[in-house]
């Protein structure tokens, strides 16, 4: 199965490359303003990766039958504590500090879409298709930051958080169709997509986060 995830992230068509599907892409003024604000983007992916490892051990508490599951997020989630820490180092580096958490719009945003009360099953499809989406947009912002920062070495830092989120989204998005008819999933994640759209059009475009 990991070879499996890793060929798809692979054999991504360009398009899926660029956006992985998001209807709308990130306004291009978010880079310019994100490279003048290192401390703050890096404090916010700081916590970003970290949510991410907590949001998968807790997926695995939840869903402790569904083996696959456990198996593919298990190392999912000593990857994404191996980016926190990567981060760390990088403000240590530069002698900045990690700030505090701010509370995630973007994120909380999402969760407002989530199915209210519904089948354990329309729930669980819910989880998986918010951490896709989160991981596909956190993917396209790598790929802005990789393709649009002056600094050469932070290109180089991005494009390697953007290979591995690419790799993550298709991660979520096929354990939910192992779990899930497929055409059930395409359809609810095509409504998540335009609701994503709408969330990002109605958003101040600020380059102190990620998202």
């Amino acid at each position: 199965m990991r070879f499996l995830i890793l060929h798809m992230a692979e054999t991504l068509s360009e398009h899926t490359r660029n956006i992985l599907g998001l209807q709308l892409p990130t306004d291009p003024r978010w880079v310019n303003l994100a490279e003048i604000q290192l401390e703050e983007i890096l404090t916010d992916h700081a916590y970003c990766e970290q949510k991410a490892a907590t949001t998968c051990i807790s997926l695995i508490q939840k869903n402790p039958e569904k083996d696959l599951l456990v198996e593919e997020l298990s190392p999912i989630v000593t990857e994404e504590w191996g980016h926190f820490r990567m981060v760390l180092a990088e403000l240590k580096k530069r002698n900045l500090k990690l700030g505090r958490q701010r509370k995630d719009v973007y994120v909380n945003k999402l969760l407002e879409f989530q199915r209210k009360g519904g089948s354990p099953t329309e729930r669980f499809l819910d989880q998986m298709l918010i951490m896709a989406l989160i991981e596909a947009r956190s993917c396209e912002r790598f790929k802005r930051l990789s393709e649009g920062l002056e600094d050469d070495y932070m290109k180089n830092f991005y494009r390697k958080f953007m290979e591995s989120e690419a790799g993550h989204y298709t991660l979520f998005i096929t354990l939910a169709e192992h779990y899930i008819e497929k055409k059930t999933v395409r359809q609810r994640w095509a409504e998540w997509l335009a609701y994503e759209k709408e969330l990002m059009n109605s958003q101040e475009v600020r380059g102190d986060r990620i998202h």
